[in-house]
């Protein structure tokens, strides 16, 4: 359990990062200051969501994923901007500078997409990762076939108990009951 939570901080901090360092290079928007960079903050902590969604716990291009990849990434848009506004309303106190990698001079945390989206990815990792229960059919009790109709084999199985010594506890055979 700790190594699923340990796995998932790392891929959304990873994914955070990647998105802060895309936004500061690209737009080069270091914060998200005023009324347009409130907005932006917003959606680039639900495109952080959305994208850890995607790759945190089982990923999408898992066999059988889609479906559970996209509710976690509709779930982490809604979460991930949730977050951004607890950040803006709590966490206002905690200053940062940043201006020594190039990320910001003295803002808040949620002003800053280099500490905000890493920060708030991480943790929707870490939630997305311990949700995944990993259990792709491993832990299931080994069965035996039963025999179907006029002797062939179906594809049915029953589970075979073991008693205490061991030994099968299996269905009695065909030729017991005549």
């Amino acid at each position: 359990m700790l190594r699923r939570l340990f796995t998932g901080l790392v891929l959304g901090l990873i994914v955070g990062a990647a998105l802060a360092a895309a936004l500061i290079a690209g737009l080069k928007a270091t914060t998200f200051e005023g009324t347009g960079g409130a907005v932006l903050g917003y959606l680039t902590a639900a495109l952080s969501g959305v994208l850890t969604g995607f790759i945190a716990g089982k990923p999408i291009w898992a066999s059988g994923a889609k479906t559970e990849a996209g509710l976690k990434a509709f779930f982490g848009a809604l979460l991930g901007a949730g977050a951004m506004f607890g950040l803006r309303q709590w966490a206002g106190g905690w200053a940062l500078d940043l201006s020594a990698i190039g990320a910001g001079g003295p803002a808040s945390v949620a002003a800053l997409p280099a500490a905000s989206l890493p920060l708030i990815a991480a943790v929707l990792g870490g939630l997305f990762e311990l949700d995944n229960t990993g259990d792709d059919g491993e832990g299931k009790k080994p069965g035996k076939r039963v025999a179907a109709v006029a002797g062939r084999e179906s594809k049915a199985r029953v589970p075979v108990d073991e008693d205490e010594d061991g030994e099968e506890e299996g269905l009695p055979s065909r030729r017991a009951k005549r």
